[in-house]
């Protein structure tokens, strides 16, 4: 289906390629093919570009070159993060500290080290889906070694207190790790001002093709290898590198950190339009803090209504009645219900997710066709 021929609010599920991103990778797509490995001149070349793309990455988050690795995306990312400290600092302790509303890709991964005797603490949060910092700071103890809590949640949009996070977890001689996917491209960060150790993000969250990812560690964190075969990425991740991924993942880091403000102002117009008259619909709420929330996403419960079917009705819209890591599983959001609202609320509610292609006229058009397809249930329960 061609994107201009249906209406697309669900760019925290994935974005649409940017042009200026196919246009810069398009060359390693086919003339510059060569292995960025190989010592004959081709694959000299190719690791020049490589390089270059590595600084880039970098310097968009405030980074050295030496403290980005690449991967395949942020699941694979936060495998390698969680997975590599849990064994290298296991001397210290096996103890970790999560929230309840993380991404299944750090909530499992912590399941799987519980089974090997790790002891995960799971914080919950209050009903605007933000932690108690007091509860984190009780919840430390002297062999706490990784911190780990989203930047802004995929399914709300809310921002955690990430700088005043790190600091606690710092004082007490823990890691500090964040799961950055919805955050990147769409805020500024900066890891040392952040106090960031481990960061994770995923290219396809900014308007990059699916398949590559990247995880920050400071350069004084050591990780053991996770994937084997001919070293490449210092160790830890073996295996020929995604060239024309990586391209376009600095591309689209260049092109954020120039467009970041701009596109922010546009998509904060249009979310709240979109949210303000959605709002108007009989007994519907926000899901989540609306102050501390990132500028393209908000949750509305419509109580009574079943999103499933809603979503089935609604041909040219999409949008998401949870993660689309997990929208196949029928079973209420982890993150809703973790914020307080019961299953039949959980079930009633969608994401919305804006992105920078996105314009009145398509928001518009969502709001009318969405009130009376809710309207029209609330007539037939």
């Amino acid at each position: 289906m061609n994107l201009n021929e249906i209406i697309y609010l669900d760019y925290n599920s994935t974005t649409p390629i940017d042009k200026r991103v196919l246009d810069a990778m398009s060359p390693f797509l086919s003339d510059n093919f060569a292995n960025p490995s190989s010592t004959h001149h081709f694959g000299i070349n190719l690791n020049e570009a490589v390089k270059k793309a590595r600084i880039q990455v970098a310097d968009f988050i405030g980074a050295e070159e030496n403290e980005i690795l690449y991967t395949s995306g942020a699941t694979e990312a936060i495998n390698i993060a969680i997975k590599g400290v849990a064994e290298n600092y296991s001397a210290k302790g096996k103890h970790i500290i999560t929230d309840s509303t993380e991404h299944y890709a750090v909530l499992d991964t912590c399941k799987h080290l519980e089974n090997k005797g790790y002891e995960i603490t799971y914080l919950p949060v209050s009903k605007e889906g933000l932690i108690d910092l007091t509860e984190l700071r009780n919840s430390l103890r002297a062999d706490t070694i990784l911190v780990c809590v989203m930047y802004v949640n995929n399914e709300t949009g809310v921002i955690q207190p990430i700088k005043e996070i790190a600091s606690i977890a710092h004082e007490a001689g823990a890691l500090f790790m964040t799961d950055a996917t919805q955050a990147t491209g769409k805020i500024e960060i900066d890891v040392d001002d952040l106090g960031i150790d481990l960061l994770c993000l995923s290219g396809h969250k900014m308007y990059v093709p699916k398949g590559i990812g990247a995880l920050y560690m400071r350069k004084e964190i050591k990780l053991p290898t996770f994937m084997h075969g001919g070293g490449h990425e210092k160790g830890i991740r073996s295996g020929t590198l995604n060239v024309p991924g990586i391209i376009a993942l600095a591309k689209a880091c260049e092109i954020a950190q120039s467009e970041m403000k701009q596109d922010s102002d546009r998509i904060s117009a249009l979310l709240n339009e979109l949210e303000s008259k959605l709002l108007k619909i009989d007994g519907a709420f926000v899901n989540g803090n609306r102050e501390h929330r990132i500028c393209n996403t908000t949750n509305i419960c419509f109580p009574n209504v079943d999103a499933n079917v809603l979503i089935g009705r609604m041909k040219n819209v999409a949008v998401s009645n949870g993660s689309a890591c997990t929208s196949a599983v029928v079973k209420p959001s982890h993150v809703l219900t973790a914020m307080g609202l019961s299953e039949d609320e959980a079930f009633g509610s969608i994401r919305f997710s804006l992105g920078k292609f996105n314009t009145q006229q398509e928001v518009l058009s969502a709001i009318k066709l969405i009130s009376e397809l809710v309207t029209n249930q609330y007539n037939d329960a």
